[in-house]
Formats: structure tokens, C-alpha cells, sequence
């Protein structure tokens, strides 16, 4: 960004304007998103984005950075607190459907098309660094003497990602049976599974 937003109407401007510019991409692509777009979505005007957002690029930064945070937060969110397994499994899974619904799309656009520079893989490695350290912390939360549990992190949160990811793709993030599979598999891969 620019400048860091300080004051509440000049946060509320910024949230805005990645709101907008996550729909505006979500909904044309990398070939039709533009500032222009994303400021009349926003209801702002193209200076107002500028001064926040040297360039498109920049601004999908910011979407990507904000999408990173939501799904952390989804994580930490529910491995909070020493819950029941099948809890932990159904809080999970609603949480990555709610916030890979808001714009089904948006996260193939941001793999397939949009370009990423130097700036954006670090962020996108400090978060797979971040989201692999809160799976492993829900894994050690229910395999106590698992050794390995970098390993069952990784599979478990691959899982997610193909199920979800797959879904969003096929406009199914809202099928129940969908939901209660990965539920299901959840529950029975951390419930089951052993060192080796």
C-alpha cells in the first residue's frame, strides 16, 4: 500500500475499496479488472484509490493478503479452546466454505491469473509458513503423541484445500453432503491416525 490507513473513515475507504476489488476480480478476471472498475464498485473516486493503491497490482496484493488472513483466522479460530474433535471438524469446515463463498471464484483467479511479484510469494510463503504452524497445533491438539505432526498438517490441510478448492471451482461450497464429508474425513483422519 501507499499510505496506511489512520482514521476510521480511511479505513472503512480501504476496506471498501478491497472489497471491491476482490468482486470486480472474482467476477471479470485478471482480463477485466481494472482500478476504474474496482473504484466505481468501491463507490470512490479513482484519486481517493491511488492514494492507497499505486497500481492494480498492489491492490490484488491486498486482496491476496487479505484472503490469507481470513483463512488463518478461520484455523485459529477453531483449534481456540480444547474442543471436541467433531466440533473442531464441523467449525472448520463451515468456516472455509463461509469465507471461500464470499467470492467463489476469487482464489482460482488469484493462482491461475493474476501475476505475482517478488513481494507477493514472500507474503504467500510467510502464509503457508503461518497456516502450516496453526494445522500442526490442531493436529498436536488432538494426536497428542503423534511424532510426526508436520506431516499429518500437511496432509490434512491439502485435503481441505482440494475439497474446497474443487468445490468453489464447481459452485458446491453449499452442498450438505459436501459439508458432512469433509466432516467426516476430518474427524476420522485425526482420530486415526498413527506414528509411524
Amino acid at each position: 500500500m501507499r499510505k496506511q490507513p489512520r482514521q476510521a473513515r480511511s479505513i472503512a475507504t480501504v476496506e471498501a475499496i478491497i472489497e471491491a476489488g476482490a468482486h470486480v476480480l472474482s467476477e471479470a478476471g485478471w482480463a477485466g479488472f481494472s482500478t476504474n472498475k474496482v473504484a466505481e464498485a468501491a463507490g470512490v473516486s479513482i484519486g481517493s484509490l491511488y492514494q492507497y493503491f499505486p497500481d492494480k497490482l498492489a491492490l490484488v496484493e491486498a486482496i491476496r493478503r487479505r484472503h490469507f488472513d481470513h483463512v488463518l483466522s478461520v484455523i485459529r479460530d477453531a483449534a481456540a479452546e480444547q474442543k471436541p474433535l467433531r466440533q473442531f471438524a464441523r467449525e472448520l469446515v463451515r468456516g472455509m466454505i463461509a469465507t471461500h463463498s464470499v467470492h467463489p471464484t476469487l482464489h482460482q483467479v488469484l493462482l491461475d491469473e493474476a501475476p505475482s511479484d517478488r513481494g507477493s510469494r514472500a507474503a504467500h510463503a510467510s502464509f503457508q509458513s503461518r497456516y502450516l504452524e496453526q494445522y500442526a497445533a490442531a493436529v498436536a491438539q488432538y494426536r497428542k503423541r503423534l511424532k510426526d505432526t508436520q506431516t499429518v498438517a500437511r496432509v490434512l490441510s491439502s485435503a481441505i484445500e482440494g475439497v474446497i478448492h474443487n468445490a468453489a471451482r464447481r459452485n458446491m461450497l453449499d452442498a450438505p453432503e459436501l459439508q458432512k464429508q469433509l466432516v467426516e474425513l476430518i474427524s476420522a483422519y485425526l482420530s486415526g491416525a498413527r506414528t509411524v
